[in-house]
């Protein structure tokens, strides 16, 4: 047989491109599906949209967890040895608000966080109101009632709060006036001095450890599934108080623990006055530049008071 000539072998490289190789070209050309592993990793929406990373969540709440824990641990120790100011001070740190807002700010963004921190700043109030309360019940009542009663009220300001369009105006309001209510109702109650605690068990930190970090991760299990202001309100659930309540107090009784508590209403005015921070700079300045303004703020007003407290008792 004669050898195919030029015009013969490119007809044939024709029909073979055509033929045989054509479905293997159009096999690489189709989009390749993404695994179900790497969707579910990613927690990327079908429509593109990057949200947080599953395990960052996981991640963010232990911390928040252990954080939370350790200083609750820490100041009621401190409470212990140095006295209630700078126990109450210790306690008033963002330790529980902050990992929460760094979880919203991570996962929702800063729009999110500007709303949710106008109902943060409402539930401050409802802190003051908390304390209020759980000073007067723990001079005569025990712990369940001295405990659990300020919760109630709480939980139900807090329910007022998330059925309410919040201004930022109004929120400084409530706040304002919470705090005039509570200072003068509490006054009485700071000047006591702190008994000294009976000697400790060998179970007692872990068990206030493990207490604390539960509180912490159903309040922020129970914000997860709402919006913005639900959110907002659950990172400033009064879980420290209620975790401070629950250790002094069988410790160091009802009038040492609310000595502690009513400390605790000047350090939570930097505390709500950074919250005030956040809100008016998450949106022009981004999550993480808002967020360590918010945090000076805090540090930056309980630091101040401990040294003009300072300063006074050695001028007297």
């Amino acid at each position: 047989m004669r050898a195919p000539g030029p015009w013969g072998r490119r007809a044939a490289c024709a029909r073979q491109n055509l033929g045989g190789a054509a479905p293997h070209a159009r096999a690489r050309t189709l989009p390749r599906a993404t695994p179900p592993s790497i969707t579910a990793t990613t927690g990327r929406a079908p429509g593109g949209g990057a949200g947080l990373h599953l395990d960052s969540f996981w991640l963010l709440l232990g911390l928040k967890m252990a954080i939370t824990a350790a200083t609750v641990v820490a100041a009621s120790k401190f409470v212990e040895r140095a006295g209630p100011f700078l126990g109450a001070m210790v306690a008033t740190l963002p330790v529980s608000a902050g990992p929460a807002y760094i979880f919203l700010a991570a996962e929702h963004g800063a729009a999110f966080v500007e709303k949710g921190s106008v109902a943060s700043l409402a539930a401050n109030a409802a802190i003051f109101l908390y304390i209020a309360l759980y000073t007067r019940l723990a001079q005569r009542c025990g712990l369940a009632v001295s405990v659990g009663a300020p919760l109630v009220l709480w939980t139900g300001a807090a329910a007022l709060i998330v059925n309410v369009d919040w201004t930022f105006a109004g929120a400084l309001a409530f706040n304002v006036g919470a705090f005039a209510i509570s200072f003068l109702a509490t006054r009485p109650f700071r000047a006591r001095a702190v008994p000294p605690p009976p000697r400790g068990r060998w179970w007692d930190v872990p068990f206030r450890a493990l207490l604390v970090a539960a509180l912490v991760g159903a309040v922020v299990m129970l914000g997860r599934a709402f919006g913005p202001q639900a959110a907002g309100v659950a990172a400033y659930a009064p879980v420290v108080m209620v975790s401070l309540g629950l250790i002094l107090q069988p410790r160091i009784g009802g009038g040492g623990a609310a000595a502690v508590l009513s400390h605790a209403l000047v350090g939570l005015v930097g505390f709500g006055a950074a919250t005030a921070m956040l809100h008016l700079t998450v949106v022009p300045l981004g999550a993480v530049a808002s967020l360590s303004l918010a945090l000076a703020v805090s540090v930056g007003w309980n630091l101040g008071l401990v040294l003009w407290r300072r300063r006074m008792a050695r001028e007297g």
